[in-house]
């Protein structure tokens, strides 16, 4: 049976995809990317005998029969896609359709753009009595999102929230946001994160879409409200001396 992979290139910097990525794309004879998100230097990791096909300008409809043709001769084909393939990558529809062809797929995670950003910003996102819930979210805008998933129920939990795909509303996104969070909550404002011209700073909430505007950020931007970017000396019991576990007695 034909194989196809799909590996995740990570937020920007070539060297921020994982190492079985790498190896992948080393091997590969035909990739398809997503050239409009992914930097030239990573499809660059291809051999130069591989043949490249951006997909920014194509369909679904224009793509599989590509995947499907290149497969069949018998060609390591890899679909490369940024950040994470399994966020907001549209991979379902794509491994649907190949399976329908009898062609198998492979998975390979890369980093997200919220791992970029918290790590830019020497930041955990989970801190103890504060804040233990991640969501990785984004507004509705032109395609929506399920009604129990809409941004005022997310916000209501008071969470570390990453928003993608959610510069072009942000004004919306900010009046959405203030009812349930402090005016002065931290939020992280990351513009292409790990690429040569990333732009990143941490504004109060009530400034979050005055900041957007003036930079003219409407794509490839991601908001990190939390209030885990606030200064803290929170401690984990994981590393207290009074605290006992399967690996260490209580002193």
């Amino acid at each position: 049976m034909s194989l196809i992979s799909i590996v995740g290139a990570g937020p920007g910097a070539p060297d921020l995809i994982t190492l079985r990525g790498e190896k992948i794309l080393k091997n590969a004879e035909v990739l398809f990317w997503t050239d409009s998100l992914i930097s030239p230097k990573i499809a660059a990791i291809a051999p130069k005998s591989c043949e490249l096909i951006r997909t920014s300008s194509l369909t679904l409809e224009e793509i599989l029969p590509l995947m499907i043709n290149r497969a069949n001769q018998g060609k390591r084909v890899v679909r490369l896609h940024d950040g994470d393939p399994c966020l907001y990558g549209a991979i379902t529809e794509q491994i649907c359709g190949l399976a329908d062809a009898g062609i198998e797929v492979e998975v390979v995670p890369g980093v997200s753009a919220y791992q970029a950003t918290s790590a830019a910003l020497k930041t955990e996102l989970t801190i103890p009595n504060l804040v233990q819930t991640i969501i990785l979210s984004r507004t509705g805008g032109r395609t929506g999102v399920p009604e129990n998933e809409n941004l005022e129920k997310l916000a209501s939990i008071g969470a570390s929230l990453c928003l993608y795909l959610s510069a072009r509303h942000v004004q919306e996104v900010q009046t959405t946001l203030l009812k349930h969070y402090p005016a002065d909550t931290p939020v992280a404002i990351g513009y292409r994160v790990s690429w040569p011209d990333e732009w990143l700073t941490v504004v109060p909430l009530k400034k979050m879409a005055s900041t957007s505007l003036k930079h003219e950020l409407i794509r490839t931007t991601l908001y990190l409200v939390s209030p885990a970017l606030q200064p803290n000396k929170n401690r984990s019991k994981l590393y207290t001396p009074s605290h006992d576990h399967l690996f260490r007695s209580k002193k």
